[in-house]
């Protein structure tokens, strides 16, 4: 028989390991290379959102993949730091961390990004294969439908499901609960979708 977790010794590492992510999380990228550029505030803009999706609407495409990739960067940098020092389980929750600091930053009153490029930046590099598999996802649907909140939301509902049948049991269970909050903060993307209000891809209207 193992030896039963010691919660009062473990709990702490744990919410250290959460802590740590978050702080990382919640550097708001978007906002502060947009006022880097000149550009202003990106929450005065489009959508009011912090990611990289809105940091395009400046019209800026250098500044949002440059947002893009520091964001994805968040999640990757807070799970393979704590992954290198302390294990997977560890690293999991340092990645759940820096996606709940995206979405709900300290420093900007808990109003962040909706976490998708965070998402995959945890989810890259252990799990390569899923990563993959939701990025045709994303593909595909935005393709398809040229809506990028619906392929947001498909890969949030079908990630999970990945990881579960690839053997992850574990990290299943930890991106049901960043799905569940991607989907969350995807609330109002999800209302004009069902009224057929919602923006396509390459539309000049900004919602």
């Amino acid at each position: 028989m193992p030896d039963p977790i010691s919660w009062s010794f473990a709990l702490p590492f744990l919410l250290a390991a959460i802590l740590f992510g978050y702080l990382i999380g919640s550097i708001p990228f978007g906002l502060i290379l947009t006022r880097l550029a000149g550009l202003g505030d990106v929450r005065d803009i489009g959508s009011g959102n912090i990611g990289a999706t809105n940091v395009l609407r400046t019209g800026n495409k250098s500044l949002a993949a440059a947002t893009l990739a520091a964001d994805m960067l968040k999640g990757t940098f807070s799970y393979m730091i704590v992954e290198s020092n302390f294990g997977l389980d560890m690293a999991l929750l340092s990645g759940l961390g820096a996606f709940l600091g995206h979405c709900f930053p300290i420093w900007l009153k808990f109003n962040g990004g909706k976490g998708m490029a965070v998402y995959f930046g945890v989810l890259a590099p252990v799990f390569l294969k899923v990563a993959f598999m939701a990025a045709c996802v994303w593909l595909g649907v935005a393709a398809i439908s040229r809506y990028s909140s619906l392929a947001s939301l498909m890969v949030a509902i079908t990630t999970p499901l990945f990881l579960y049948l690839f053997g992850f049991a574990q990290a299943a269970e930890i991106f049901l609960v960043l799905s569940l909050i991607l989907i969350i903060k995807h609330h109002s993307n999800i209302r004009r979708l069902l009224n057929r209000q919602e923006n396509r891809i390459g539309d000049n209207n900004k919602k």
